[in-house]
């Protein structure tokens, strides 16, 4: 069979199934055969869109955040930077949940062996998503609803508490109703210690559990 280069589609089942192996199996699965398998292709489709194994899982760490940053920028700014840090959290989590291959190899929960990044400049590529939030921060606090501190340090604390929750809320931990019992709860106790006043915090969020948004 033969397969061309600019064929999109074969390239994203390469990916996504080699997503999937390195996430349920580990790296030990991430064989020619398999790969070839897993996208429903030939084993000559793997080098025609990959020069090798490795350069494949180098690829799907960085399909990930492309994937990811194409989610957070959907998001608008607003005048309200607390509304808009909910809309990143809301992004972040829809996109874990539709791609949770993905998340767990781009962010080393999947364990990947000779294929983890190895140089600095490939730990930091996601480092542009972010950036994205630290910004947001930053506004947050020009806007004074948040007190003055380092949007690095803010954005720091946000995101460690978000992705705690988005590995358990894909792992299936919190069930259907964990947005409003759990994550919302979170985001305005964490806001409120960053000088948010918590009522207002809340009003600010509500888009976490909008109607019109993807269901969460």
């Amino acid at each position: 069979m033969v397969e061309r280069r600019s064929d999109p589609t074969v390239r994203v089942r390469l990916l996504e199934g080699a997503a999937r192996l390195l996430a349920e199996e580990g790296p030990s699965a991430l064989t020619l055969r398999r790969v070839a398998a897993e996208a429903d292709t030939s084993t000559m489709g793997v080098y025609t869109h990959f020069g090798s194994m490795a350069d494949l899982a180098d690829a799907v760490v960085t399909e990930g955040f492309a994937r990811l940053a194409a989610r957070l920028a959907e998001v608008p700014h607003t005048d309200n930077a607390i509304t808009d840090l909910a809309g990143l959290a809301r992004a972040y989590l829809v996109n874990a949940r539709q791609n949770p291959h993905l998340y767990a190899v781009m962010f080393g929960t999947a364990p990947l062996g000779m294929y983890r990044p190895q140089t600095a400049d490939e730990r930091k590529r996601g480092r542009p998503t972010f950036e994205e939030i630290v910004e947001t921060c930053g506004r947050a606090v020009k806007q004074r609803r948040l007190r003055p501190a380092d949007p690095l340090a803010i954005a720091s604390q946000l995101w460690t508490a978000m992705h705690g929750y988005v590995m358990a809320d894909v792992g299936g931990y919190f069930g259907e109703d964990g947005t409003e019992r759990v994550l919302v709860p979170m985001l305005v106790t964490m806001l409120s210690g960053l000088g948010a006043d918590p009522d207002t915090a809340l009003a600010s969020i509500k888009t976490l559990t909008a109607t019109d948004a993807t269901p969460l």
